[in-house]
């Protein structure tokens, strides 16, 4: 049996392809013979916690935001190649986009500007409430 190519996530960052495990099965929908009885469908499990290829700190990143084990599934194509193919490009995708940090947010003060508009506006409806009494003695 051949062994399966390492999934590259980014430049420089691969995961082994001994990590990786296959299952296949028919697609379903419609599509007659074909769709009910080739295994095109293909499901691409990594077990992250069991892939020794990583290293420690990414494999915690990726069990933080994943959980142990990442399935993708590819059924779209009637070949099952090209599912394959597929299922390498969206783990590979799902495993970078977890790996993305986010950038802190640094909070920012309200501009003079914008106080003195909503203190404005907090004028305005005040005036239009008051307006809306009984008349007084005064008028």
């Amino acid at each position: 049996m051949a062994t399966e190519p390492d999934l590259q996530i980014s430049p420089g960052l691969y995961v082994p392809g001994r990590c990786l495990q296959w299952r296949f099965g028919p697609s379903g929908g419609p599509g007659g013979q074909h769709a009910n009885r080739a295994h095109t469908r293909a499901e691409l499990t990594l077990d992250l916690a069991g892939c020794d290829g990583l290293d420690d700190s990414i494999r915690a990143r990726l069990v933080e935001k994943l959980g142990p084990t990442v399935t993708v599934t590819a059924d779209e194509e009637r070949s099952q190649l090209r599912n394959r193919g597929r299922a390498r490009e969206r783990l590979a995708a799902r495993l970078a986009a977890a790996l993305v940090r986010q950038r802190p947010r640094r909070p920012t003060r309200p501009t003079r500007g914008s106080q003195r508009r909503r203190v404005e506006a907090k004028k305005r409806r005040s005036q239009i409430k008051k307006g809306r009494g009984r008349p007084g003695l005064e008028d």
